[in-house]
This record gives structure tokens, C-alpha cells and sequence, in this order.
């Protein structure tokens, strides 16, 4: 996803403050101690509340609510939003401080538009927060530093109107790049949370535009009604941040259950699965069975147990090796497990049995465990195989009233070797006549 470049706002807003100042210095009026008496009576509010007391009030509790959430999550981008309230609540807090000396109360006035500025920094910071680690770079300091000396000093000598309509345009323009970068943040996962914290952001942007275009000075009444309008405007906005925050909690947990649930399966097809050959162990018969029983019974679904062996496996053992064992065991699995329906289970038994559980009948799994005994023989797979290398097979019905699945497993097991000495007694067979 795009990410906004964190000093590129502020070059442009460097470069206008510098432009404002070339061009309103040289046409500065020097300022008579009439001047100053009037500019000190018109920084008087006429209400009783002063709002920027309340405003940088609220924009204290907002910090204090996010830092027990920031205590509680442990959030990056939850701590830069503090920040942004506290330098918030300390540029509201300078502004409405009044000093007997005028010049000192236009320079705080100066500092506060200043670190309206600054605040805008910390959101901007806040949203790229979310999704990545952000570098706090020294090329900050280094474009912030003229734009303070402009705020500290140009009130100074030109009074706090030139600082005015610069400081309100500028916070809107940070403001901006704060709500484009909370935008960002609606898909990643469908915050509302991020999308009330942007609207929020872009309506006091367009608040503070306003000001600066329409109000003549800090002193005039209308600055005071809009500061009323910006406060309940930033209570929208820390309404949406302690959404967000929430809605990111919920997704993590969603995440981690994922998680959580993917290990599990992963955990669950380790208990049942054996990890050589990939086929159900025994552990999964277990649990499995009395199911399979039950819906046998139940519907009359035909079921019949197919037991295979692996013929010389001992002996390939001992002359070859138990590297080589383990590869026909997985050669017979995997043969087996691609021949077999999906509706059929098959289970390793142990050594070099294994154990298929078939929805069908006795004469059907005959049949089919034939045709596995013969298609494995002429398989590519077996002949990749040591010499002697074979299946022997032996099935058993499970009949409806069957409630001893052992005893038909010890009958299918009696059959295989019954087809053992059979495929033994050809074996020998063919080596009387070919010696003859």
C-alpha cells in the first residue's frame, strides 16, 4: 500500500511560510504603543469560558484516555496520537494565557499556532504508525526550525495577525495529510474507526481554512465561536480514535484465532495421521470406529475391513537396510491411498500392515483388494522396488449386528495370511517347474 512521505508536506509548508515572510517583512508598518494598547484590549475575550482553556482542556482527557488504552495495547500509532493531544492541549493552553507585557502574549500566541502545527505532525505520524515502523528523521528538525523562528519572532514585529491566517493554513494543510493517511486505513480491515478519525480530521482542516480566510484576527468574536465548533469536532475525532483502537483489538483476536486454529488442525492431523507413510493411525480407528458402526447400522451402508501386508518387508529390512523399508512403506501408502475412494479410510496398523475400512460388501472389497494386489505388482511404483516386493490381502464383511470390530480385523487378518502362503506356494511353484 502507498505510503505518504512524512517530510513532504512539510517542505511545502516550509517553503510557504518563507514565501510569506519575504514578501510581508519588507512591507511591515512599525508598531506605535497605541498600536499595542489596542492589539492588548482586542486579545481580550468578551465570554466568561475561555475556549481555548476548554479546548486544550478536552484535548488533555482525550490524551489521558488514549495513554490508559496505550498502556493496555501497546500500540505505536496510539502513542504518537497522545502526543498530537498533548501538543494540541499545550497549544490551546499557550494561546489563552495572557501576559501583562503584550509582546509576550503575541509571542505566545505565536508558539501555540506553532505547535498546532507540530500536532498535525504527530497524526500524520500516528496513521503511517499503523502499518509500519516510522523513522523520526533529523531533516524534521531541520524544516521545522525555520517555521518556528517564523511564529516566535514574526508576532513580534508584525503582531499575531501574521501569524494568524499562515498558522491555520498550515495546520489544515497537516490536517489533510493526516486524514488522507487514516483514509488509507479503512480497507486494512474495514476500520469505521479510521474512516471517522479521517472525516473528523478533514472537517477541522476545513474549519481552520475557513478561519484563516474569513476572520480577520485571533481577537475577533467569530475565532472564539469557532473554536467551539473545532472542539466538538475534535470530540468526533477522539470518539473515532478509541473505535479504531477497539476495532483493531477485535481484529487481532480475530487473527490469533485464526491462528490458533490453523495450529490445532495442524496439531489434530499430527495426532491422527502416521508420520511416515501419511495414512490415519490407529489412534484415529479408535475414534472413528464406533461412528462408522453407528451409521453402518443406522442406514445399512454395507462395510468391509481389508487387510494388507507387505510381503519380504522383514527380510528387506535385515539385508537392506531400514532406510530402504521406510521408502516401500511409503511407496505401498501412497500407492494405496491414490487407489482408494475418498469415502474409504486407510490406516496404518502397524510394521508393515495396513488396514482399509470400505463402504462395501464382502465380495466387493474381495474384489477390489484383488485388483490392488495385482495393479501394485504390475505397477512402475514396484518395480522401482527391491526384488519380492508384493501385497498380500485378506477382507472381512462387517455384518449389522456386528458390535466386535477386533474379532472381524483378526479375520481379515487370518485371510491375508492365507493369501500370503498362496502367493508363497506359487512362488515355490514356478521355481520347481523353472528348475525342471
Amino acid at each position: 500500500m502507498f505510503r505518504l512521505p512524512g517530510h513532504l508536506w512539510l517542505v511545502g509548508l516550509a517553503a510557504i511560510v518563507l514565501l510569506i515572510a519575504a514578501t510581508a517583512v519588507p512591507n511591515a508598518a512599525p508598531v506605535s504603543p497605541r498600536d499595542i494598547i489596542g492589539a492588548a484590549s482586542e486579545l481580550t475575550y468578551s465570554t466568561q469560558v475561555n475556549p481555548r482553556v476548554l479546548a486544550g482542556t478536552g484535548a488533555l482527557v482525550v490524551a489521558g484516555m488514549l495513554l490508559l488504552l496505550f498502556f493496555y495495547r501497546r500500540r505505536l500509532y496510539i502513542l504518537f496520537w497522545v502526543a498530537g493531544w498533548l501538543v494540541t492541549s499545550s497549544s490551546m493552553f499557550a494561546a489563552s494565557r495572557q501576559f501583562d507585557n503584550v509582546k509576550a502574549s503575541w509571542l505566545a500566541y505565536g508558539v501555540s499556532q506553532f505547535l498546532g502545527i507540530v500536532s498535525t505532525l504527530f497524526f500524520v505520524i500516528g496513521a503511517d504508525a499503523y502499518r509500519t515502523r516510522p523513522r523520526l528523521q533529523r531533516g524534521y528538525a531541520i524544516i521545522l526550525l525555520p517555521i518556528l523562528l517564523w511564529f516566535a519572532l514574526a508576532p513580534l514585529a508584525l503582531g499575531p495577525s501574521a501569524v494568524f491566517a499562515p498558522g491555520h493554513l498550515l495546520i489544515a494543510g497537516g490536517l489533510v495529510a493526516a486524514a488522507v493517511g487514516h483514509f488509507m486505513l479503512v480497507g486494512q480491515p474495514r476500520m469505521v474507526g479510521a474512516a471517522v478519525v479521517a472525516v473528523g480530521l478533514l472537517a477541522i482542516a476545513g474549519s481552520n481554512a475557513w478561519i484563516a480566510i474569513t476572520i480577520p484576527g485571533p481577537s475577533a468574536t467569530e475565532s472564539a465561536r469557532a473554536l467551539y465548533i473545532q472542539l466538538s469536532l475534535y470530540l468526533v475525532t477522539a470518539l473515532g480514535m478509541q473505535l479504531m483502537t477497539f476495532e483493531d483489538m477485535t481484529y487481532e483476536l480475530r487473527r490469533t484465532n485464526r491462528r490458533l486454529e490453523t495450529a490445532q488442525g495442524k496439531l489434530r492431523r499430527m495426532v491422527i495421521t502416521d508420520p511416515l507413510t501419511g495414512c490415519r493411525n490407529r489412534r484415529f480407528f479408535d475414534e472413528i470406529i464406533g461412528r462408522e458402526l453407528q451409521r453402518h447400522q443406522r442406514h445399512g451402508i454395507p462395510m468391509s475391513l481389508v487387510f494388507v501386508d507387505v510381503n519380504q518387508f522383514k527380510a528387506i529390512n535385515d539385508t537392506l537396510g531400514h532406510d530402504i523399508g521406510d521408502r516401500v512403506l511409503q511407496q505401498v501408502a501412497a500407492f494405496l491411498l491414490s487407489r482408494t475412494r475418498e469415502a474409504d479410510y486407510v490406516f496404518r496398523w502397524g510394521g508393515d500392515e495396513f488396514l482399509i475400512l470400505m463402504s462395501c460388501s464382502e465380495i466387493e472389497a474381495r474384489r477390489r483388494a484383488m485388483a490392488l494386489q495385482a495393479e501394485f505388482t504390475a505397477s512402475p511404483e514396484n518395480a522401482a522396488l527391491p526384488a519380492g516386493v508384493g501385497l498380500s490381502v485378506g477382507c472381512a464383511e462387517v455384518k449389522d449386528d456386528s458390535d466386535d470390530v477386533m474379532a472381524l480385523i483378526k479375520i481379515a487378518d487370518e485371510r491375508m495370511y492365507e493369501n500370503k502362503r498362496a502367493i508363497r506356494k506359487k512362488g515355490t511353484e514356478r521355481k520347481v517347474v523353472a528348475m525342471r
